[in-house]
């Protein structure tokens, strides 16, 4: 495959398509970039946008021997369409760049409150410093606490926009805190229709920490992997 466009913090042209082609053969978490400011987005995801997003797979390629919590009740999202939505606004000042950004807080918030409830889901706050850096409060004191460490995208020849996350997530609040590292890699490709307008395919990967008892046996391996496809309907 041949990949180009790329521009200052992206990976190596084609590197994300074929991570994403090779799933679930993932070795190792992704070598990318330090996070800079923001993540930006193509012209075309400018806008408020209906989401149904469907889990297609999920692997814990070190099982029976190390599964992460909450594996084994992710099963019941398998082909179980969840929908939520999801903004992409401009970033204020303008870049001569690209200035089309996540709505982070209202995005995080949408996502948390499908997957968990209202009754879970208190608030989702983003650091106004730092875009990178969000928590989430949930019911009982409890805080996800996520800060985004590496990034990459890339453009396809047939104008896919790909982009990477990895991220340190905290959780507190409970018996003893839990962290972990997610990969988060999604491909996004508009549409000749309008109903959907942007299809996309993501795969979310999980990596222990240090901190886990479990980290030396894991090494850099994966301990979940998350497949979803999709779909972005104008709201």
């Amino acid at each position: 495959m041949c990949y180009f466009l790329l521009l200052a913090g992206e990976a190596r042209a084609g590197e994300l398509a074929e991570r994403l082609y090779h799933f679930p053969e993932w070795s190792k978490i992704n070598s990318l970039q330090p996070a800079k400011g923001d993540l930006a987005y193509p012209e075309w995801m400018l806008g408020k946008w209906q989401v149904t997003s469907t889990l297609v797979d999920l692997v814990a390629p070190l099982a029976p021997d190390i599964i992460t919590p909450g594996f084994a009740s992710n099963r019941q999202y398998l082909n179980v369409p969840v929908k939520f939505d999801v903004k992409f606004i401009r970033k204020q000042p303008i870049s001569a760049l690209s200035d089309v950004v996540a709505d982070r807080t209202f995005n995080g918030l949408s996502l948390a409150k499908a997957y968990l409830g209202d009754n879970t889901v208190i608030a989702v706050k983003t650091d106004p410093n730092s875009p990178n850096r969000q928590i989430t409060f949930l019911r009982g004191e409890r805080q996800l606490i996520s800060i985004v460490s590496k990034r990459g995208v890339e453009t396809t020849f047939d104008d896919k926009f790909i982009a990477s996350e990895v991220f340190q997530q905290r959780f507190q609040g409970g018996v003893s805190p839990y962290f972990n590292s997610v990969e988060s890699t999604t491909a996004y490709q508009k549409l000749s229709t309008n109903n959907p307008m942007i299809e996309a395919e993501q795969v979310t990967a999980v990596y222990l920490s240090p901190q886990d008892p479990d980290y030396f046996a894991a090494g850099i391996h994966p301990v979940a992997l998350y497949r979803y496809r999709l779909k972005f309907f104008h709201n």
